[in-house]
């Protein structure tokens, strides 16, 4: 069969019927084949972009997340520290915990692009 197709480089016009048969044939099966593996490759790449986008938003959730409760910890650290310091027990604590949130919902707003980052 090998020697057909080299011979067979010339078009239908020099085949014998059985080989344009077979050829049409060849040609049908090449057509649904790629039909087929089009349809296959397909579905799995829009569940692995599915779930790309959940693992994306995912890690950003964890991002903005861990943005906002690491300022609460750095200002209740730092307030913590101004109350060992100078002997003012609750009041440090109180008002560094509180800009630490400030400061971690300003963080977390600038990262999620809502507000332009100004600098």
């Amino acid at each position: 069969m090998a020697e057909g197709t080299d011979q067979g480089g010339n078009g239908n016009g020099g085949k014998s019927p059985e080989e344009a048969a077979l050829s049409a044939r060849l040609g049908s099966l090449d057509r649904r084949l790629s039909e087929v593996r089009k349809v296959k490759t397909e579905q799995p790449a829009g569940e692995s972009g599915d779930q790309a986008a959940r693992a994306s938003a995912m890690a950003r959730g964890f991002r903005l997340s861990s943005e906002l409760i690491a300022g609460v910890v750095v200002g209740a650290v730092i307030g913590w520290g101004f109350d060992r310091l100078l002997s003012t027990s609750p009041f440090g604590l109180i008002v560094f915990f509180l800009l630490g949130f400030v400061a971690g919902v300003v963080n977390v707003v600038r990262s999620a692009g809502v507000a332009p980052d100004r600098r």
